[in-house]
């Protein structure tokens, strides 16, 4: 048009790119005002939008497009099955102007030193493994809200008080504060196997652990995740940010279960590490920590009876023989319980779980190996035998040994096997004696194995141990008064 005021419409056009054509058009209508585009074929969806789709939405709120269109064909198989598209964009749009009312979320201002959140999240999808073997285990999730500081503690069980407990203190001590408000979701999966009254005591202690530490305890609906969303989403970058490391490292092996709890703290701290103004600004914000922790257990008490041990929760556990007929108080954390015999503290022993088992059993051969000896045809047996071996290769000569031996042979072969592994001390160097023997195709021979692995009273090195004279004494004396 500026080009039109001192030039031709045809040069004006060709100054500006436009064609001729083009040119006299514009000039002939300046506004150029887009009509809008009528339809160019007829509605294929007319005179059965309206009459049978509408009702099977307001019917069934929540079909979905592709049933309908399902439904459709059914009823009309003379339809173009390109009518699918169609079909799904004319719900859209009727579903927005006729659907229900959607729940509406709301963005939330977070304040510094209000809010912690936990929660529990399945790790699975890793792949990780100990030992070789995968691990089933779940992660306790704790973080605060504003500055995005994050705590993570590896949960062997499923979603438990223990569990909880532990992973809370864990992470307000290594914060060095507590918020003024902590928010769980429902926690209705630690409460999934426990009666009323087993709940509400659950209940109460959970009150009580927020208590000690000045917080309010605070949970969000069930079923809705979103309320709990600055950790819900949290999570995923949790994930992703551990699946990175492991791909960076190289393996997803582990060589035991506290170096896989290390990796995972490191890979958090490092993403703390990157908000360290956030958080050391919400740190002074803070509540003072009380003067210690309080209770993350579940104390419990058990008998012990003849067979060396005691069930709990499906569960059997050996304990040494001396302590058969006493009644032992006990702490059942997430991972481990620890046994007490008037508060002393006895031992520790790693926690079992009957998931998927009618029972399930944790044995040490050393509580029971001395009176095994005794009766070595115990073990053909036994209850528990397959949790007795403590690795493979036991396991394995015992059933090498079934196979090329009479029983009683083989029971007595196990046995001293197990026993020369207690005395001397010997377990893991005396496996993979077993381990060679058998892959060379023979039974392990126990007199010669003690030979290699018990020391020789004869040929123990004799030590002579020179007295120094007193006088000696006497110098140090004079060389201290000098000092």
């Amino acid at each position: 048009m500026i080009h039109k005021r001192t030039d031709t419409i045809k040069v004006a056009a060709a100054k500006a790119g436009f064609s001729r054509a083009s040119g006299y058009r514009i000039a002939a209508d300046p506004v150029q005002e887009k009509k809008p585009r009528g339809r160019r074929r007829s509605d294929p969806l007319a005179g059965i939008f309206e009459a049978e789709v509408v009702p099977l939405l307001e019917a069934s709120p929540g079909i979905r497009p592709v049933g309908v269109f399902e439904e459709l064909m059914r009823r009309h198989p003379e339809l173009d099955p390109g009518v699918r598209r169609t079909l799904e964009r004319r719900i859209r749009v009727w579903r927005a102007e006729h659907g229900p009312e959607k729940e509406v979320i709301f963005r939330q201002k977070h304040e510094p030193g209000r809010q912690g959140l936990s929660d529990f999240t399945r790790m699975g999808a890793l792949g990780v493994t100990v030992a070789g073997q995968p691990l089933d285990h779940m992660l306790y999730h704790f973080r605060l809200a504003w500055s995005g500081f994050a705590h993570a503690r590896v949960v062997l069980g499923g979603e438990s008080f223990t569990a909880l407990a532990e992973g809370l203190q864990d992470a307000l001590w290594h914060l060095g504060g507590a918020p003024r408000e902590h928010r769980t979701d429902s926690l209705s999966a630690a409460f999934r196997n426990l009666g009323k009254d087993a709940a509400e005591d659950v209940t109460g202690r959970y009150r009580e652990l927020c208590a000690h530490y000045g917080m309010e305890a605070t949970r969000n609906n069930r079923g809705v995740a979103h309320e709990n969303g600055s950790i819900e989403g949290a999570h995923g970058h949790l994930k992703r940010r551990l699946a990175d490391a492991l791909a960076l490292r190289g393996s997803r092996d582990f060589e035991d279960l506290d170096a896989y709890r290390r990796f995972v703290a490191e890979t958090v701290g490092r993403a703390n590490a990157h908000r360290s103004r956030a958080i050391e600004a919400e740190q002074a914000t803070l509540q003072d920590l009380p003067r210690g922790r309080t209770v993350d257990y579940e104390p419990i008490s058990v008998n012990i009876t003849s067979s060396s041990g005691f069930g709990l929760r499906r569960v059997f556990y050996t304990v040494p023989s001396n302590l058969i007929g006493h009644r032992l108080g006990g702490r059942v954390y997430d991972d481990r319980i620890e046994l007490f015999l008037s508060g002393t503290h006895l031992l520790t022993l790693p926690r079992g779980r009957a998931s998927g088992s009618p029972n399930a059993h944790v044995v040490n051969y050393r509580h029971i190996i001395h009176s095994l000896k005794k009766k070595p045809m115990a073990l053909l047996n036994l209850v528990y035998r397959d949790a007795l071996f403590p690795r493979e290769p036991y396991r394995r000569c015992f059933e090498t040994a079934l196979e090329r031996l009479s029983e009683r042979q083989a029971c007595r072969l196990a046995v001293a096997l197990l026993a020369l592994a207690h005395e001397e001390n010997c377990e893991a160097e005396l496996a993979d004696a077993i381990d060679k023997a058998l892959n060379a195709g023979r039974l392990p021979d126990p007199g010669t194995l003690k030979a290699r692995f018990a020391p020789d009273p004869g040929r123990m090195p004799s030590i002579r141990i020179a007295t120094p004279p007193l006088a000696g004494y006497a110098t140090l004396l004079d060389a201290g008064g000098a000092a």
